[in-house]
């Protein structure tokens, strides 16, 4: 996408390669909408540490990072005997996989680039299959999203108020975004329409970063605080939902998505408004059987306790909010039951959740 600079505007993608210096280049989302900033991950630890920290964040950008962070750990071995590059590179892939557990993006994505490698018959042929892998796997990405908009742009009609919640923009993959992927592409149409920026409390996500990318965008929009979602639906003034996910149940139709997701489902249900869920098809989980296995993300109590923000003088500074002597419970995902769910947009199409694993072949089950 587009960001402006100095008031130039640059295209950026979030995550990309160098290869010569075997270095991830990624936006520092945690200093967004203040500062924008590309830094380097110049080994496939501090790669890891990215993802934990959410310097990267997303579905498909940690996707990307994870399948990209294997090929770095990989094409830093030095030696030429294949099974103790093997074992190297389980732990690489190990130590990637636990940065985040929620998400299924990252597993999907380096199974496919270690399922690649195994056509190479030398260290060397390995690493190099290792990158060709992750780079398609960035690039898949980008044009699932770019069908995402296709298929689900007819959804966003002249004068609609849309609702979002968190961040499943081009900052959450590697470029354009899920559940922004129908709006940018209803925008290009020459429709206009407003959208509610749920601040997606703790990490306001939804405030900070989604916001963030429709005011680049030019695309009008409002945030709102989490709890204000409730009034809008009893008032009539949200005409659709559109979320990401990090983790779609193609056996059950079930959704893993930021924290809150559920309760604007049940809001939609309740208002009779449709909900839709946007994913590519790295989201989708074919192996687990229920929501209840999905293993939900605990997060630092301080999220809940405090804030990030800007001092007067520019600084950007963690304040205390909360009572000091309480502690918090920070899941940060909850599951979305299908009946929920109004359709998963998809690349292939719009299916309703129980659909997903009828089509799964049609959708790379």
């Amino acid at each position: 996408m587009q960001v402006s600079i100095n008031g130039r505007a640059q295209h950026f993608q979030t995550v990309t390669f160098d290869a010569p210096g075997n270095a991830l280049l990624l936006i520092e989302q945690r200093l967004l909408p203040h500062e924008f900033r590309v830094i380097a991950t110049r080994d496939f630890r501090a790669t890891a540490r990215a993802i934990r920290d959410m310097v990267v964040r997303g579905a498909g950008a940690i996707g990307a990072t994870a399948a990209y962070g294997l090929a770095q750990g990989a094409r830093a071995y030095r030696g030429g005997q294949l099974a103790r590059f093997e074992a190297h590179v389980t732990r690489v892939f190990e130590t990637l996989r636990d940065a985040r557990p929620t998400a299924v993006d990252p597993l999907n994505a380096m199974l496919e680039v270690r399922r690649q490698m195994q056509a190479g018959t030398s260290v060397a042929e390995q690493q190099a299959l290792a990158l060709t892998a992750a780079t398609a796997f960035a690039e898949e990405d980008v044009a699932h999203c770019r069908a995402l908009g296709e298929v689900g742009a007819p959804l966003i009609r002249d004068g609609m108020r849309v609702l979002t919640h968190c961040n499943a923009g081009w900052l959450a993959f590697v470029d354009i975004g899920s559940a922004t992927a129908p709006l940018y592409a209803a925008q290009q149409q020459g429709r206009a329409f407003h959208v509610y920026c749920d601040e997606t409390r703790p990490r306001s996500q939804g405030a900070t970063l989604t916001a963030w990318e429709l005011a680049q965008q030019g695309i009008s929009h409002q945030i709102i605080a989490d709890n204000a979602a409730g009034l809008l639906f009893a008032r009539g003034q949200i005409d659709l939902v559109i979320v990401g996910s990090d983790r779609t149940l193609g056996r059950s139709g079930e959704v893993a998505n930021k924290i809150g997701t559920y309760t604007k489902a049940v809001l939609a249900k309740r208002h009779g408004v449709p909900f839709y869920v946007a994913i590519p098809l790295s989201t989708l989980d074919w192996t687990l059987p229920s929501g209840a296995d999905i293993p939900i993300e605990q997060r630092d109590a301080a999220e809940v306790l405090g804030a990030w923000g800007l001092t007067k003088s520019g600084r950007r500074a963690y304040v205390r909010v909360a009572n000091p002597s309480s502690g918090a419970y920070n899941p940060g995902f909850d599951v979305t039951p299908p009946q929920l769910i109004t359709g998963i947009i998809t690349p292939a199409g719009i299916f309703r959740p129980r659909e997903l694993w009828r089509h799964r072949r049609q959708l790379g089950g």
